[in-house]
């Protein structure tokens, strides 16, 4: 009989204590990860920021990054106007990266944003920014500017207020946090199943010939996951851009 045990889900997203095991400042491995990936964030930039003649690995990949946030995405959602938010969204794409990519980085092999506080945190930053965008581009108009879509017919006007408040104010948030946070969970999930399968069928039983197709699926799926973090990453970036110009905006 085929000895398949599948953790349980806290089992493969809870990690136990590396110091301060069940108090509030407990470090664990969800919490090494976000310092590292704050970490190569802030090497990345330093290293890249030192002015040379002949660009280094460091400064080459720093303005690499530059760049794609600034032409794929600043110019793409907001114009030369939105250059002053490079900053932002470029620490976001990169931490959000980073934190994804450990996912296939042997040792961890956790995405940090599998865990729903990483999302909602960044979910919430992002939520000041383009709503301190819109506050600051249009004052007290920005209630309006937000909620109240050009044309709309008088007799309507209180429902559809209703659902732009609901959408922009409290489901657009949530939706930001569950979209990156879900992917990186499937994923990770889909990897642990593809891993258990492989080991159960190492044994001198006649089933261990199908071991290759589970395994398999590891490869395919350690792969896929490098792109799909890089992809939510974007997307995450990409949208809070989509957003910040939707605030600020004149145009309605």
């Amino acid at each position: 009989m085929l000895a398949l045990e599948f953790p349980p889900l806290s089992h493969i997203t809870n990690w136990g204590g590396i110091a301060g095991d069940g108090t509030w400042w407990e470090i664990n491995k969800v919490v090494l990860i976000y310092a590292i990936a704050l970490f190569l964030v802030v090497l990345l930039f330093t290293l890249g920021n030192k002015k040379k003649a002949v660009p280094t690995g460091a400064q080459n990949l720093a303005e690499m990054a530059i760049e794609f946030v600034e032409d794929g995405i600043v110019m793409d959602t907001m114009g030369e106007e939105g250059k002053k938010y490079t900053p932002l969204l470029l620490s976001l794409f990169l931490f959000i990266f980073f934190t994804n990519i450990f996912e296939v980085i042997p040792g961890f092999q956790m995405p940090a944003s599998a865990r729903i506080s990483l999302p909602l945190v960044l979910a919430l930053t992002a939520y000041v920014w383009y709503h301190g965008a819109g506050f600051k581009s249009h004052g007290a108009g920005y209630f309006k500017h937000a909620l109240v879509p050009p044309g709309v017919p008088v007799a309507i006007l209180p429902l559809v207020v209703l659902i732009e408040f609901v959408s922009k104010f409290l489901v657009q948030p949530f939706s930001h946090t569950v979209r990156l946070f879900a992917n990186l969970l499937a994923g990770h999930i889909l990897l642990v199943t593809f891993a258990v399968l492989t080991s159960a069928l190492i044994t001198p039983k006649w089933y261990a010939i199908f071991a290759p197709l589970p395994f398999l699926g590891v490869v395919f799926f350690t792969a896929f996951e490098v792109f799909v973090s890089f992809l939510q990453a974007y997307v995450f970036t990409l949208l809070t851009g989509v957003y910040i110009n939707a605030a600020a905006s004149h145009e309605h």
